[in-house]
């Protein structure tokens, strides 16, 4: 696409700017009446966006892998539009439920269930379940005064924002969009990345109803106009998704030191609200014990999943096993993972400079296991093994690899519970990121106060246990976003939430539990066979959710 003109990003924020009171002053009824005539254009351009993204990433029609973006496009901003629209129905109503229930942990923290909505949710997910771990001091009658701020003022203003869309993952521009003018109430003016700017078009369409009313216009272009946008003097608030390099340059100015000084002073360039996820170095903790060989074959294939998909250019995908150095069961987990990685076969590497992140990061390595290349486009899967925990400069702790590389290092404690103690400094204090870490545990119920320790002190977002992480992101009602610990001057993985459809506040992480070995085999894992028959009707069920789609769905998947 080509870039949009200064001339017209400056329309562009003329014109919502013109319609901000307009959004600020509508009723919540309204507006889901907005999000729901979303949704049937969602319905519309799914075929079309996904086969655009699936020809953008080199994958084949027709095939699971080129049917992936059915999933991580359309069907997750369906899923979230049609999610913010119940929650204003229930505001429209007066009863804007806290979650699914709440209740207070052993350790005296609330914990408000969001994971399933509905028996839909129930049925597709049996074992799964999602919740949200609020602030240390908050109880369930604050956390009920606190939810959906917005909505509770007479008196709102109107504000616009700013929102530099990813270039990874098709609907994270759409629900960024969705949340800033449904659950912030900001108008907006989008601007794609040049990685993925083919689905501006499909936005465009989809998002028509709320582009009409003028409170979105979508643009296009690269690090200039980004820069434009969010300097312009009548945008109010900024969120990004990227890297912190990229936060740190619009928020602190160019490397060097002048950064230093206004990191130093509290001086940002850009004097803003600004929110922001900008990726992470994504652990996989392996809690030691036994784990029987079908569990450890599922999860391996689960961790190569989440390797995989997207052919890595996730924020999310699994970078760093941390393991126990005593484990009995490592090297047979690392074999199954790398056949895992092989059996997964190789994604172009479409994300600039993959390749070069790649060969900087394993050049002169010893010891590691590659599977599945096919040559300059398509670089192996690598599995780099046993770094050195308390080596300080390795790169692979502070750098997001953003290819197909993850990584292992093995800590000396083997006692279980110390173990995930361990584990938990470890990745508090090593690795790059804040964003989401997954904790794997084998079944023994006197390991889960320690499991529980453990999702309670690690400094992430997000803590998966059993699962991968991406899958909180992608039920849309577990909140999106870096752990509250990081800061402006330390920003890790960003402040701010996103998707979170209960609108809750003062929130400290999802937290998202699945059984070791679910009784579905997962739709979204790389093996399974039938996601390109089932994919429409998956969007079909989440647009308008009957028995008869589910039973549809389910004939389709459940042998794949």
């Amino acid at each position: 696409m080509r870039p949009t003109s200064r001339p017209d990003l400056d329309r562009a924020v003329a014109d919502v700017r013109d319609r901000a009171a307009v959004l600020a002053g509508m009723g919540p009824e309204a507006r889901a009446c907005l999000l729901h005539a979303c949704m049937d254009r969602f319905a519309a351009v799914a075929q079309e966006w996904a086969r655009a993204a699936a020809a953008a990433k080199g994958l084949r029609w027709g095939t699971p892998a080129g049917a992936e973006d059915w999933l991580t496009g359309p069907l997750l901003a369906m899923r979230c539009a049609r999610l913010l629209a119940e929650s204003l129905e229930a505001i429209a109503t007066g009863r804007l439920p806290l979650g699914r229930g709440a209740r207070v942990r052993d350790d005296g923290r609330l914990e408000v269930d969001v994971f399933p909505t509905d028996w839909l949710d129930g049925a597709a997910y049996p074992g799964y379940r999602g919740s949200v771990l609020m602030l240390p001091g908050v109880d369930e009658a604050a956390a009920r005064a606190r939810q959906a701020p917005f909505y509770r003022g007479t008196e709102r203003a109107g504000s616009v924002c700013a929102v530099l869309g990813a270039g990874n993952v098709s609907s994270i521009p759409a629900t960024d969009v969705l949340h800033k003018l449904f659950a912030e109430g900001r108008v907006c003016v989008l601007k794609m990345n040049p990685v993925n700017d083919y689905v501006g078009p499909f936005l465009e369409r989809a998002l028509e109803p709320v582009v009409t009313e003028g409170f979105l216009r979508i643009t296009y272009g690269g690090s200039e106009e980004g820069a434009h946008l969010v300097g312009h003097p009548d945008v109010d608030d900024v969120h990004v998704t990227g890297s912190a390099a990229t936060y740190d340059r619009i928020v602190w100015g160019p490397p060097g030191p002048g950064r230093q000084r206004r990191k130093r002073e509290g001086d940002p360039l850009l004097p803003k609200t600004i929110t922001s996820e900008l990726g992470n170095v994504t652990p996989v903790i392996v809690a030691p014990g036994h784990y029987t060989e079908r569990e450890l074959a599922f999860q391996a294939r689960a961790v190569a999943t989440a390797v995989v998909n997207n052919a890595s250019f996730n924020c999310n995908a699994a970078k760093m096993l941390v393991v126990a150095r005593g484990w009995r069961q490592r090297e047979p987990f690392a074999d199954l993972l790398t056949r895992a990685l092989a059996a997964a076969g190789p994604r172009p590497a479409y994300y600039p400079g993959a390749r070069e992140r790649y060969e900087a990061l394993l050049a002169g390595r010893p010891g590691v296991r590659t599977a599945a290349g096919s040559g300059p486009e398509a670089p192996g899967w690598a599995f780099v093994p046993d770094l050195d925990p308390g080596d300080h400069s390795e790169p692979l702790f502070s750098t997001e690899p953003f290819c197909g590389i993850i990584s292992e290092t093995a800590l000396p404690e083997n006692d279980p519970g110390r173990f995930l103690a361990v584990a938990t400094q470890f990745c508090n204090e090593r690795l790059w990121g804040t964003l989401c870490a997954e904790i794997l545990t084998p079944r023994d119920p006197a390991l889960r106060p320690c499991v529980e320790d453990a999702v309670r002190d690690l400094r992430y977002g997000t803590v998966g246990v059993n699962v991968w992480p991406a899958v909180s992101y992608a039920v849309m009602s577990t909140p999106w976003g870096g752990h509250p610990s990081a800061t402006p001057a330390d920003i890790q993985s960003g402040l701010g939430w996103v998707h979170n459809t209960y609108l809750l506040d003062c929130i400290d992480k999802a937290v998202f539990r699945a059984p070791l070995v679910p009784a579905l085999k997962p739709v979204w894992h790389f093996d399974h066979r039938l996601l390109h028959g089932a994919a429409a009707d998956l969007v079909a069920l989440e647009h308008r959710p009957t028995w008869w789609r589910l039973a549809r769905v389910a004939a389709r998947t459940v042998t794949g």
